[in-house]
């Protein structure tokens, strides 16, 4: 492998992209946590996205290799920092510096989940502010305009120098619990399992015009909370648990303990737009007593088969090729937002 790049060639790889790219002065391109998205978007977009070659050297080190010149072109990179986020963060950025040292014309990444945005201040006096320095590496890396999709803290917009417009799969989500709710939809309530996702909250409750309940946590650790009290009232309801993504489940978990001490009725919904889902979770959610849980697809499934649950995937291709065909012919995204 060395020897080919010292010469300037691709090292052969595993994970190649051979479809050709659309004309019109702009190229797309995958990222590999996005191959699945990418091949969504395309049939609603109705065009190709280039060819780009991605390997992985035996010590862990990404190499990117484009397929297609992009000199002069707008390049829209694909590219989710899904786990694991350090390997997909420095292939966006090594994807973006390609572009950049290919001398397109402008780079916008569209980032369905957008790892670290969870840091987004300092909890001790020695801790970073990884969204920050995130946010650097990628103006950095030569990209010109992030897109992302719910992000955790929509202040990460303020550590970019450069336009970032955060979209929202809550009008997707809200349709298919909306479906759900047909029959008991005057006796269910939205639930924020913390404080940190009432706003979002708020926004599922006037799509689906229900009250909302909160759940008041305190983080104990990495992966363990505690909810000392709910706010709202859940006695004989139908509790809607929504957030903006699902790591651990110990969250969820949690506030269904406390929601099921408050009388809430039993078989809750949960719904999420990026389903992190580290090994184990689906089996903590499931045992906990939840009856669907509703995800999109902004992190590619990786669903443990032997769950109990198993996740209900909403695409968001739609949305990403509404978005894409937008930025392509410069119209807005506000509406998407």
């Amino acid at each position: 492998l060395l020897p080919l790049l010292a010469a300037g060639g691709c090292p052969m790889a595993r994970d190649t992209q051979t479809r050709s790219v659309g004309t019109g002065g702009a190229t797309l391109i995958a990222g590999s946590a996005s191959r699945s998205m990418a091949t969504s978007v395309e049939r609603d977009l109705g065009r190709r996205f280039a060819a780009a070659t991605i390997e992985r050297f035996p010590d862990g080190e990404v190499s990117v290799c484009l397929e297609e010149p992009v000199r002069g072109e707008e390049v829209i990179l694909l590219a989710a920092t899904a786990p694991p986020v350090n390997d997909h963060l420095i292939e966006l950025l090594a994807l973006a510096d390609a572009c950049r040292r290919a001398d397109a014309a402008r780079i916008v990444a569209i980032v369905p989940y957008f790892g670290y945005a969870r840091s987004d201040r300092r909890d001790g006096r020695r801790t970073p502010i990884m969204a920050s320095l995130i946010a650097e590496l990628t103006e950095h890396a030569g990209i010109d305009h992030v897109v992302t999709v719910d992000v955790h803290t929509p202040a990460l917009e303020g550590f970019f120098r450069i336009p970032v417009d955060n979209l929202t799969a809550i009008p997707d989500l809200a349709g298919a619990l909306g479906e759900r709710l047909r029959n008991v939809a005057g006796n269910a309530v939205i639930v924020a399992p913390d404080l940190g996702a009432v706003r979002l909250a708020n926004r599922y409750a006037t799509k689906l015009d229900l009250p909302v309940a909160v759940c008041h946590k305190r983080r104990l650790g990495g992966a363990e909370v505690s909810v000392s009290r709910i706010t709202g009232d859940v006695a004989g309801r139908r509790c809607i648990i929504i957030d903006d993504m699902i790591s651990t489940g110990g969250t969820i978990v949690e506030g269904i303990r406390a929601l099921n001490d408050a009388g809430a009725m039993p078989a809750h919904i949960v719904a999420a737009t990026h389903a992190v889902l580290v090994p184990g979770a689906l089996d903590k959610i499931g045992n906990a007593g939840v009856r669907e849980l509703l995800v999109t697809d902004s992190i590619e499934p990786r669903g443990d088969p032997t769950a109990r649950l198993q996740p209900t995937v909403i695409s968001i291709a739609p949305l990403l090729a509404t978005a894409i065909r937008r930025l392509l012919d410069g119209g807005s995204l506000r509406d998407l937002a």
